[in-house]
């Protein structure tokens, strides 16, 4: 089965926030549902979060979900609620990244 839309690769840091502990990871991957989180301790699958992704003087946060985690590499997350304001954030750097790897813009 294959991806809804696609990933592209990514550098940028992020703080994950899980029943009040706070931790720093790197996002290694970017879409428009969620990004992959390398962490060497990453959270259980199905685990509620608040992430805040720091790239390029901007910030983007978001309500997100863990579906899936791999031992000492990371984690994929879902994003669940994005406001609009930070939703315009995302879709400023997918098109940056789109652009970078030679893609066409809408």
């Amino acid at each position: 089965m294959g991806r809804r839309v696609p990933r592209f690769p990514c550098r940028a840091s992020a703080e994950i926030t899980s029943d009040g502990a706070m931790e720093v990871a790197n996002v290694t991957q970017l879409s428009r549902y969620g990004c992959f989180l390398q962490t060497p301790t990453p959270l259980a699958t199905g685990t509620s979060l608040a992430v805040k992704i720091m790239n390029q003087g901007n910030v983007f946060a978001a309500t997100a979900m863990v579906v899936y985690s791999q031992p000492d590499l990371g984690m994929g997350i879902a994003f669940r609620e994005v406001k609009s304001l930070f939703q315009s954030v995302l879709e400023d750097w997918l098109r940056e990244l789109l652009e970078k790897r030679g893609g066409a813009t809408n």
